[in-house]
This record gives structure tokens, C-alpha cells and sequence, in this order.
């Protein structure tokens, strides 16, 4: 954690630390929609829970639809909110485990960033991270990662997280 919090000091072309952008907050969402079984809901919960360090609150389903067999109030996904140590401790592993161990990555695409200053990155695989790895791998399901900050544009915020050691493709 001391790495990252300490690359947030000062960056190249501010004068003041507080012009820098600061990481707000990472939001860990996977949808389960898809399963059938309840028993695998529990299984995303848990492991979601093993890889923030905070347990994931359930969403509901906020209208009911027929073609996908669902009606308002069903839990279709498991989101996490992490803020501060958690947040930072988090963004650690995926810099410098989780990210290398993707199969054939060449790095994260600057485009998946959006005007407002956030950055999304989807994760096909839970398993590359070191907390789910050694477990059964019928039950694989992917996630995305939110990361919020204070940028004020895209180029701003590819560049702070550059800034941060993300792996941006060349």
C-alpha cells in the first residue's frame, strides 16, 4: 500500500499536490444473472469476498423482465464498495499479481476510460487472483472494477493511473 499512496504525492506538471487527482473509490461489481443454481451465488459472494476483503452486498433486480425470467427484487449481481486501506491494498494486487497473470496480456486499453474521470476494466477470470486460484475452476465467472477519481478528463485520469504503475498498452 505504501507505493501507491505514495506515488499520489506530486506528479509531473501539477505545482500543488491537492491539483492532483485522487482515487475516490473502487467499486467490485459481478452480475449472476446467468446462473440457474443458488448455490453459485453463494460461491460469487464469497470469493468476491475473499478478493476485496469486504463482503459484497447483494443487487437486486429493479424491474421484473420475462425473457430473462426475473422479477423485481431477485439478486442479479454482488457489488463492493472499497474505500481507503482496503481500496489502496486492492488496486495493489491487481497492479502487480493479479493483472501478470491474465493469460496473453499485453496490458489494459487507455480507451475503457470515460470523460468523467473513471476508469473500468473488465476481469474475465476471478482466478487470477492469488486468493481463488487453488479452487475448483467449473465455477469461473468474471467481474468489473470501477476505479472513481477526480480527474476532470480522460486523458487526465489515463494518465494518473499510469502515473499509479497500471500496465497501459503501448
Amino acid at each position: 500500500m505504501a507505493k501507491l499512496k505514495e506515488k499520489t504525492k506530486l506528479m509531473p506538471g501539477y505545482k500543488n499536490p491537492m491539483q492532483m487527482p485522487r482515487i475516490m473509490k473502487v467499486i467490485v461489481s459481478s452480475g449472476v444473472g446467468s446462473f440457474k443454481d443458488k448455490a453459485k451465488f453463494k460461491i460469487v459472494e464469497d470469493r468476491l469476498a475473499r478478493i476485496t476483503g469486504q463482503k459484497a452486498a447483494p443487487r437486486g433486480a429493479k424491474v421484473s423482465i420475462a425473457t430473462f425470467k426475473s422479477r423485481t427484487g431477485d439478486i442479479v449481481g454482488y457489488q463492493a464498495t472499497l474505500r481507503g486501506k482496503r481500496m489502496h491494498d486492492f488496486l495493489e494486487k491487481l497492479i502487480h499479481i493479479a493483472l501478470p497473470r491474465t493469460k496473453d496480456f499485453r496490458g489494459i486499453s487507455p480507451a475503457a476510460a470515460d470523460e468523467m474521470g473513471n476508469y473500468t476494466l473488465g476481469i474475465k477470470e476471478h482466478t487470477i487472483f492469488p486468493e481463488t486460484s487453488d479452487e475448483e475452476l467449473k465455477d469461473v465467472f468474471g467481474f468489473a472494477i470501477t476505479i472513481v477519481t477526480t480527474a476532470k478528463s480522460k486523458d487526465e485520469v489515463v494518465k494518473f493511473l499510469a502515473h499509479l504503475g497500471f500496465p497501459f498498452k503501448k
